[in-house]
This record gives C-alpha cells, structure tokens and sequence, in this order.
C-alpha cells in the first residue's frame, strides 16, 4: 500500500498530485519548482534563488518522509536555459555529498509550470 506524503513546510500540489508518496521503501517526490511555502509567492529573484528554494521544498519533503539528501537515488532536472547549468548545478551540489550523490540526468524544456526556470524531482530510498 502506498503512502502519502505531505508537509506545510513544501508548496501544496497545484494539481491533482501529491508532494510524495512513498511505495514499500522507496519515496517518488513530485517536482518542485521555487514557490515559497509559507507566502506562496514564486521566487525569481535569480536561477540560484529558484534553485535554492526548490532544494529546500525537496528537503522538507524527505524531512517529512524521514530522510535526507543521503537517501535521494535519482534526481530529474528540468531548465529552460542550458546556460543556467552552472549555476543550478552549483546550488543543488551544496546540498549533497559529491561522493554518494544520486544518479542524474538534467533536460531543457521550453516551458515550466508557472513559467519558472527549474523544476527538480527526486526518487530516494530507505
């Protein structure tokens, strides 16, 4: 049986989805893109804000679940702009230990949900 997963301290679902949901011992966690949880306000001050922010929904949501980045196995990221790379991939190694980091693969798209410029999804295990 699955569970949801859910934290005041990540974004709502602005759709018919949920933040996580964890399946035997493995947590799939939606993507997240920089809405602040507490002002609901998206944050586009710069890329490293964005990413910033969509790192700490990402990280309440493994709170919530019980993790950390340490248990994160596979990482999805979504960009508008490959010139944004450096900078998103700065932020989002701050957060993890190079040497145990999960697998990864980062895609550009023309378009994020409320035209953002990143979207991450994670899959983590116990």
């Amino acid at each position: 049986m699955k569970q949801i997963i859910f934290t005041e301290k990540a974004p709502s679902p602005i759709g018919p989805y949920n933040q996580a949901v964890l399946k035997n011992n493995t947590l799939y966690i939606s993507g997240q893109i920089p809405i602040n949880p507490i002002t609901g306000e998206i944050i586009s001050d710069s890329i490293e804000a964005e990413t910033k922010q969509v790192m700490e929904n990402l990280k309440a949501i493994l709170e919530a679940a019980e993790m950390t980045f340490e248990h994160v196995v596979k990482t999805s990221i979504f960009i508008i702009n490959m010139n944004d790379f450096a900078s998103i991939n700065a932020v989002y190694g701050s957060y993890l230990n190079e040497i145990t980091a999960p697998a990864r693969e980062t895609v550009q798209v023309s378009c994020l949900p409320k035209n953002v410029n990143v979207e991450i999804s994670m899959i983590a295990m116990l």
